[in-house]
């Protein structure tokens, strides 16, 4: 048996594993951010003899898998693949990911608009140069002398895009770092130096470049990211991804359904908020804050840190958040000597992953809100195949929605419904734009095999995405219900 093999058969146990209790783990994990998921629960009802049992499918015996065949999926698939919902432009790949076999491909080499499928690209990226342990620091430090006629500080950002104002329900996961908790350390450090009022500045300047990325609606235009609630400006230091109240204040939770305007001064919003803390903490702040570029090495009066990195993809990918996976990718620039740009970041991105063996993707952001990005159906495969090849990039897969159960794949959303074969067994991440459909995952099917699948669509009219998203569903559904011998 060969590596990836091997490693095929031990994902197969942790997935395995997982799925038993994937829809009240999740939901006891995600609350606040999944308040669509309908959470099977235990019934009191008695318990009633059950009826005959379905009869095995053809050729499939108890405890034997039956291996899927080219035809066999061929069968499964290609009927709705020629029914026109994914549009005339269509791409898919469907493999063994344990053998690597080709079951099914159809324009697998060519370029497709991604959509949010290109976070499988950030998101393996970022755990190639930033390791899963990885995590992020938010820090205060002193600029100046600290006396007892006051001080100056500045709030540095150090790009922790899941950085939250107030503390989170205890149920909630991840459990983000807080301006809380660092204004509250904060005062603690200038109370013991007799500091009783302070200044501040806040220093964004971790990432700098454009607000927009190549191909992103301009922000004039109606339908632009930042005020249809997509996406944020993306800066070093940003609180609740830019998400606000309808009073224009900073949101103070993590609601992905949340469409409102984002906030065009993230930075800003994030100082005011940690000065209201450090207020109610005892601490006077005198004036606004001022936004103090590169803010140097002072002393370091107070820090918090961000959940691991493997944590922060997870929601990234569950959520299909955008800031999330832009911050990665200036992230990865930085950490590959690259301007901390989108085009920085996308070039980053692409260069990592050509390092991993993964050929096929040209993108201009890292989030997959350009239209101009391109991936193709074997890029994908070759993504989701590291992701169970290498320990280390786990959590590409482990982070994935779960079909029925969680984030873009959960019971209500667009890309649904599933048949009952699918839920609890496909993963996979999704992607849409206006005349876009993606889904990029896997699948353990009726018949015993790890499939690996990609379904994309890039050329239907907009008034078509509902039935390109749910035609999406009924692929994924299909290979997961699939002896296909």
């Amino acid at each position: 048996m060969n590596r990836l093999a091997r490693m095929a058969v031990a994902t197969l146990a942790v997935l395995g594993l997982f799925t038993v209790g994937a829809g009240v783990a999740v939901a006891k994990m995600l609350p606040a951010r999944l308040a669509r998921l309908a959470v099977p629960r235990v019934s009191g009802a008695p318990v009633t003899a059950a009826g005959p049992g379905p009869r095995p499918a053809t050729g499939i015996l108890p405890g034997r898998a039956v291996g899927a065949t080219s035809a066999g999926v061929a069968s499964a698939l290609s009927g709705l693949i020629a029914g026109g919902g994914l549009g005339p432009h269509v791409g898919v790949l469907v493999t063994n990911l344990t053998t690597g076999r080709v079951l099914y491909a159809q324009n697998a080499s060519t370029g497709f608009t991604p959509a949010s499928t290109t976070k499988l690209a950030t998101a393996t990226a970022a755990l190639a140069v930033l390791g899963p342990a990885a995590t992020f620091t938010t820090s205060v430090r002193a600029a100046g002398p600290l006396t007892a006629r006051g001080a100056r500080i500045v709030l540095i950002g150090g790009g922790d895009p899941t950085l939250a104002a107030a503390p989170f329900p205890a149920a909630d996961y991840p459990q983000p770092a807080t301006l809380a908790a660092l204004a509250a350390r904060t005062a603690r450090a200038l109370r013991a130096s007799g500091v009783r009022s302070v200044r501040l500045g806040y220093d964004q300047a971790l990432f700098s470049g454009p607000v927009q990325a190549a191909g992103w609606p301009a922000l004039g235009a109606k339908d632009n990211y930042i005020s249809t609630g997509n996406v944020a400006p993306i800066t070093g230091l940003e609180v609740d991804q830019g998400r606000l109240t309808s009073q224009g204040t900073p949101e103070n939770s993590d609601d992905p359904v949340n469409f409102l305007p984002r906030s065009m001064t993230p930075g800003l919003d994030a100082a005011r908020a940690y000065a209201t803390w450090l207020a109610r903490d005892g601490i006077t702040v005198f004036g606004q804050p001022a936004a103090v570029p590169r803010a140097g090495r002072g002393r370091l009066l107070a820090a918090v840190t961000s959940p691991p990195l493997t944590q922060i993809i997870g929601q990234m990918l569950v959520e299909s958040n955008n800031v999330i996976a832009e911050t990665l990718a200036r992230q990865v620039a930085i950490a590959t000597g690259r301007p901390a740009t989108f085009s920085g970041g996308a070039a980053a991105v692409m260069a990592v992953d050509a390092r991993l063996g993964v050929r096929g993707i040209r993108i201009y952001d890292g989030s997959g809100l350009s239209p101009l990005n391109s991936i193709t159906p074997r890029a994908l495969i070759r993504l989701l195949r590291l992701a169970l090849a290498r320990p280390r990039f786990r959590s590409v897969i482990i982070g994935a929605p779960v079909a029925g159960f969680s984030g873009t794949l959960a019971p209500g959303s667009y890309f649904g419904p599933f048949s009952p074969a699918a839920l609890g067994t496909v993963r996979a991440k999704t992607g849409n734009l206006s005349s876009v459909a993606a889904m990029a995952g896997i699948a353990y099917t009726r018949g015993g095999q790890l499939l690996g699948f990609v379904f994309m669509g890039d050329s239907f009219a907009k008034k078509h995405l509902l039935l390109a998203m749910s035609t999406l569903a009924q692929l994924a559904s299909a290979v997961a219900g699939c002896g296909c011998g």
